[in-house]
């Protein structure tokens, strides 16, 4: 059921995420499309304005005074549009809406004149006289402004679907992180009181027979369930880091599961012989070992060879956990520590995920999947610092 959830959680955010990006293209090929037609109306004026120009040249239409107010009313609404009226050799003739450091200089008009031939086709004006007159032109400030204003827009759009993508992001991470915290604190008082009343009963059976076999058994897991219930505790607070022998911590927890697992794993530890002091707590990095080990017999099914490597590498310490297990496809790696996501048909998927958190956020460290190959095995690494030394 979980895995199920997190699926559709996982396809409506894609969905959410595909609507929004069609919003921004929609906007953009909008703008597009209205710039495009702002310029169609743009070469319809100048096509007013060579009509009535042509009119107005005409002798024979020119004489009507209609046509004289036709024209002066085409000329004064054109208030924005730059446009440079030429004979055949491109002397200006008239000239409406440019600038007037550029209307007074001969040189500085004629390289508009060739700016604007080389962004539209003039418009030509054909005179009864033969004498055809050209009308150059350019867009206007506000066409040149939209020009812009789709990719503007389109940028600003986009920034702001990824900065949501990432606020949401770290919003789902927080709150798992709560989510975590707050299971493993409650387990960890849910084991408290049971966990009281075994230790009260480990006492007085000490009384009856301190060196008996089974109460010696019964007070080691005793004391391992209070070392789980310090694990789940420290959940969600920021541990204290000592400078302690890593080979300490993964030598006792070696020691600890060998007597635990099959016997039908060969189960071997390999480590520097010298102390490697890196700050970590021992709890919660012997809970890190001891999740990938449970892992490790699972994926191997309780027969096969598991090694514990610890060795050092320029300023890091890296624990190799490899077994012979089933292996991991490309996409079980991808998704090996997202919280929910389990090969196993009965599990949670909360190990390694609770492990990633460890080992990054608490330990500053990272642990990966370093090599996996379908019915051969698996190497999950762990990367810790080693003690700086002054």
């Amino acid at each position: 059921m979980i895995k199920g959830f997190n699926f559709l959680k996982r396809i409506n955010s894609w969905v959410v995420y595909m609507i929004l990006t069609a919003i921004v293209f929609g906007i953009a090929i909008s703008s597009f499309l209205m710039i495009d037609q702002l310029r169609k109306q743009e070469i319809q004026k100048i096509n007013l304005i060579a009509t009535a120009l042509k009119a107005y040249t005409d002798d024979e239409i020119s004489a009507d005074p209609k046509i004289q107010e036709l024209y002066l009313a085409v000329m004064q609404d054109n208030t924005n549009l730059p446009i440079v009226v030429t004979d055949k050799k491109k002397n200006p003739i008239f000239q409406a809406n440019i600038p007037p450091n550029i209307e007074q200089d001969s040189i500085k008009l004629k390289n508009l004149i060739r700016k604007m031939e080389n962004s539209y086709e003039p418009f030509v004006v054909e005179l009864p006289s033969g004498e055809n007159q050209y009308i150059y032109y350019d867009n206007s400030d506000l066409l040149n402004y939209f020009r812009y204003y789709p990719y503007i827009l389109a940028l600003f759009i986009g920034a702001y679907l990824l900065f949501s993508f990432w606020f949401l992001r770290t919003l789902k991470k927080t709150d798992e992180g709560f989510v975590w915290a707050g299971l493993a604190k409650e387990t960890a008082h849910q084991i408290g009181t049971p966990l009281s009343s075994m230790i009260g009963w480990v006492e007085i059976m000490k009384l009856e027979d301190e060196n008996g076999l089974g109460v010696k058994e019964l007070e080691m897991d005793v004391n391992r369930l209070k070392t789980i219930s310090e694990r789940f505790s420290k959940i969600g607070s920021i541990p204290t880091l000592n400078d302690l022998d890593i080979n300490e911590t993964v030598q006792q927890n070696y020691d600890y599961l060998k007597s635990r697992i099959s016997t039908k794993v060969e189960f071997t530890f390999r480590k520097t012989y010298e102390p490697v002091l890196v700050p970590h707590s021992r709890i919660l990095m012997s809970w890190v070992i001891e999740n990938l080990v449970k892992n490790a017999v699972d994926a191997m099914k309780g027969e096969g060879k598991l090694e514990l490597s610890l060795y050092k590498k320029n300023k890091s310490v890296y624990i190799d956990v490899t077994d012979t297990g089933s292996g991991m496809t490309k996409q079980q790696i991808r998704n090996a520590f997202k919280p929910g996501f389990s090969t196993k048909k009965r599990g949670w998927g909360l190990g390694l995920s609770l492990t990633k958190r460890v080992v990054s956020e608490y330990h500053r460290g990272d642990v990966r999947i370093a090599n996996s190959e379908v019915g051969k095995g698996t190497t999950f690494r762990i990367i810790l610092r080693e003690e700086q030394k002054s």
